[in-house]
């Protein structure tokens, strides 16, 4: 029987097994395939197909030479993996929409931003571009370690020496097992200034950093929103940096416009991207495109035009084109790089702090590889000085020598030389023994000697190392930089992180009527008398008109109170600042309102976490709901609910009190109706409210007021056809709610509807805004006091087909207010004008102001129309405990 030799089978328990086995996986592909070295920036197939173009000799001075060649030589000496990974990745570094500065100079098809894949590599040259020689620059001067290659034939470099920072300047991304990076490109001429910046200073802070290098950089350029996700990115080495195309409206004739992108967002398919927005037009999620068409040439660059129908807002269909397509997107920042060969998360400071550690070591090898070949020179140098002036004897003794290695010996014993030196002298050609030829030795070896001198007090002084390698970086900087492309949009709309840098002033928003809105400063308008012209507010396009404004610091919070219901924020710094005459910018820019939602209400807060603070609403139909103004501290960016509604219904009004106010609700028809704050008990944020008003047939809600009991306040009322009074508060009683009200205009078709009912003090001025634009500021103690049924008085002339659409109260001086706030007892705290309804009529032919002669009495309809309110008041008092469960029902 044949005996076996002894088993070389090993018993292992699976588990250890596969867990070492795993792990020497993990770490191969985290740092032999997928991670960037923080130093150079290359994974390592970049940096051999890189180093595989410099030893074949591909630079650019020279004929580009078949791709298929250059992958053949780069796998069988250096990277021992598939070819279409070597040539895939050579593609990605030709190509300019994918590296900011290509490394690769490529010749043929490399691919296109639609997603087209590059030539087969049989067809595509290639060699190095004049920045790749940076990369490579002094690699023979001792300056990095070469290792042995995968099969120990070859030697590679573990690290190129890399005169520039491209790990950031030209950014990295890679999938390993268990962790992945993904860096953006930056500007060149940025990055090279903040490791300046750096190296005059270590212990900069990220922030003075960001004072050098503003943001990423974009091949395909396009806008970056903010700075918020760049600075966390920066500082912790994740974030989330939005991107966005940049897109203009252009007008095309016959009141058409259409949208013009010409700029995509960073790594973004531009076919796919178009087919996005095809979809979303065939199934009209997106209403109003006409057209779409593809019009990117070499010529003109990336350029899609999207036509849009006539009666479409060009703007609101762009801003859901940024919501629903790759019109706008996000970069995930995940700074991860190795660092000694073990992957890392760092911020922005240690990628260039690892950057500059790396070119110190490159500029000192470099100089004591320069200063070595320098001192051998010398040495050889001063060899033959000796010989020179010992030229007889040399020539004795060598004549004399029988053999090479005996003149040598005797040169070194009698002339003490060294074995180099007498080499020298042995090879030296007669024609060294010229004149001439005796003064360039000794000019080169004077010249030697004082580069030794300047080569080791570079070694000897940090400093004036660290001084070589700013002059290094500054002078490709000078090379190589350019223009910043992508554009960081910084106000309006970012999320400011800092508010100690932004300038506290008063400031006037205003939202139009097809929800345009901006901020002025509050000085932009100066008071005038009553009946005067008043000055433009703003542009009205296509029967747009100013329908709200609110006055405000702009460090307050402005709640937006939509129709619907639901209640956004915005900082008032974050609203864009624009001119008198500009109609503003889309208001869903700013919030993410739904299409059916539009504007009820702005009203400008201090504190949200206000102790004993509340707001009161009323609805369209009459209902109120008073809730704590907590309960709104927290709204996110795409808003939350503040009320619900039974029935068809919808917001017209919210007001800010501090719990001890009266409510005073007016309808279009002069009804009003006073009730204590009291009555209505704090209800949650979603809670649907209760009656605040009983309406009469054809009537509606369009006003909301809060008072105090024993306040001196007036209630001012205003017209559509603008005409308007004051009115002691004291004249309209204090009822319970859910009654009928009282009179408190009388309307006739001079005046118009009701478009205003609020409280003042006649310290304040109040702003007048007609549906076309035009704004008027009054002194509110110039308008005439009446009695409580009275027409009132003329408080701006109209023209054909104008009404006066929204009322906003402004305290008196507000401007030189610098230390103003917006607390509940600031008097106008919190005013907002309400939406009204277009009304078309006919204004008075009489320019001049005109006082009624019932001005202080009251007609016999008034009368009785109080008559049947005190009735129902009693009636109301006497049902009220038997109403309260019901009511409470309905509060839930």
């Amino acid at each position: 029987m044949a005996e076996y030799p002894e088993s070389r089978i090993i018993e292992r328990n699976i588990s250890n097994e596969m867990r070492e086995s795993f792990l020497d996986y993990a770490m191969s592909v985290i740092v032999s395939r997928a991670l960037p070295d923080v130093r150079d920036g290359l994974k390592p197939v970049h940096r051999r197909i890189l180093y595989g173009l410099n030893e074949q000799g591909m630079t650019p001075d020279k004929p580009y030479k078949k791709s298929a060649r250059i992958v053949g030589d780069v796998m069988g000496k250096y990277h021992p993996h598939g070819d279409s990974s070597i040539y895939e990745a050579m593609v990605r570094m030709a190509q300019d929409f994918s590296y900011r500065y290509p490394l690769v100079d490529g010749q043929g098809n490399f691919g296109s931003m639609d997603g087209d894949g590059a030539a087969a590599m049989r067809y595509t040259e290639a060699r190095m571009t004049k920045l790749a020689t940076e990369l490579l620059r002094d690699i023979n001067k001792d300056t990095i370690d070469f290792i042995d290659n995968y099969d120990g034939t070859e030697r590679e470099p573990a690290v190129l020496p890399a005169r520039f920072p491209n790990l950031l300047v030209n950014g990295a991304s890679g999938i390993a097992v268990g962790m992945a990076t993904n860096i953006p490109p930056h500007n060149m001429t940025e990055v090279i200034n903040g490791v300046l910046s750096l190296s005059h200073n270590p212990d900069i802070t990220i922030s003075e950093l960001m004072e050098d290098i503003q943001g990423p950089d974009f091949p395909t350029a396009g806008l970056i929103l903010g700075k918020s996700g760049i600075r966390r990115a920066y500082e912790t080495g994740r974030g989330s940096i939005q991107m966005r195309a940049r897109a203009e409206i252009e007008e095309r004739g016959g009141g058409r416009q259409r949208i013009v992108v010409s700029e995509i967002p960073f790594q973004v398919n531009k076919a796919r991207m178009i087919e996005k927005i095809a979809e979303l037009a065939r199934e009209k999620k997106v209403d109003g495109i006409t057209d779409l068409r593809d019009e990117t040439s070499l010529r003109t660059g990336v350029r899609v035009v999207i036509d849009i129908r006539k009666d479409a807002n060009a703007s609101v269909i762009l801003n859901n084109l940024y919501k629903l397509t790759p019109l706008q997107t996000s970069f995930g920042v995940n700074m991860i790089a190795l660092i000694n060969g073990r992957p890392k998360l760092i911020n922005l400071k240690e990628a260039l702090v690892e950057y500059l550690e790396h070119q110190k070591v490159v500029v000192r090898r470099r100089t004591e590889y320069n200063l070595k070949k320098a001192e051998d020179r010398a040495h050889i140098l001063e060899g033959l000085r000796i010989a020179l002036d010992h030229i007889d004897e040399i020539i004795s003794t060598i004549r004399e020598s029988e053999t090479d290695k005996e003149a040598m010996e005797r040169l070194q014993g009698r002339f003490k030389l060294s074995e180099r030196q007498a080499q020298a002298i042995l090879d030296m050609r007669l024609r060294r023994l010229t004149g001439l030829e005796r003064d360039k030795i000794e000019s080169e070896y004077n010249e030697l000697i004082a580069y030794i001198e300047e080569l080791r007090a570079i070694l000897a002084d940090e400093e004036k190392l660290l001084e070589l390698v700013r002059e290094e970086l500054t002078e490709v900087r000078e090379r190589f930089g350019d223009e910043r492309r992508s554009e960081i949009q910084l106000g309006g709309l970012d999320q400011i992180e800092d508010e100690d840098l932004i300038p506290e002033e008063q400031i006037v928003i205003t939202l139009s009527h097809n929800n345009y809105i901006k901020r002025l400063p509050v000085s932009t308008y100066r008071a005038q008398n009553r009946g005067g012209r008043g000055v433009q507010g703003m542009n009205t396009l296509e029967e747009d008109f100013v329908s709200q404004i609110v006055t405000m610091s702009t460090h307050d919070n402005v709640l937006f109170f939509t129709n619907k219901g639901r209640v956004y924020k915005l900082k008032g710094y974050e609203v864009p600042e624009l001119s008198r005459q500009s109609k503003g910018i889309p208001v869903i820019n700013a919030i993410e309102l739904e299409n059916d939602e539009s504007i009820s209400t702005m009203i400008a807060v201090n504190d949200l976490e206000k102790e004993d603070a509340y707001l009161v609403f009323a609805t369209k139909n009459g209902i109120v709901k008073r809730s704590s103004l907590s309960n709104f501290s927290h709204i996110n960016r795409n808003g939350k609910i503040a009320i619900n509604f039974r029935d068809e219904d919808e917001l017209v009004a919210v007001r800010l009190t501090d719990g001890t106010k009266d409510v005073l609700l007016g309808t279009s028809h002069a009804s009003l109706i006073r009730f204590k704050e009291s009555k209505l008990r704090p209800l949650g944020r979603t809670a649907a409210g209760v009656k605040g008003i009983t309406l009469r047939e054809g009537d509606e809600l369009v006003g909301l007021a809060v008072a105090t009991e024993d306040s001196e306040d007036e209630v001012l009322v205003v017209t559509e056809n603008g005409y308007g009074k004051r009115t002691p508060l004291n004249e309209y009683r204090i009822s319970n709610r859910g009654g009928k009200g009282i009179k408190t205009a009388t309307i006739t078709e001079k005046n118009g509807d009701i478009v205003c009912i609020t409280t003042v003090t006649g310290e304040e001025d109040i702003m007048i805004v007609t549906n076309q634009g035009v704004i008027i500021r009054i002194d509110v103690d110039d308008i005439s006091q009446n009695g409580r049924a009275a027409q009132g008085v003329r408080l701006i002339r109209l023209g054909e087909e104008q009404f006066v659409s929204t009322v906003a109260k402004v305290q008196e001086d507000l401007e030189d207010e610098l230390e103003g706030t917006s607390d509940s007892e600031t008097p106008g705290e919190g005013e907002a004008t309400v939406s009204v309804e277009e009304h078309v009529v006919e204004t008075d032919d009489e320019g001049q102001t005109i006082h009624t002669e019932v001005d202080e009495t009251v007609d016999e309809d008034g009368e009785k129309e109080e008559l049947r309110q005190d009735f129902m008041d009693r009636v109301n008092e006497d049902i009220e405990s038997a109403d309260h469960e019901d009511d409470e029902n309905d509060e839930e």
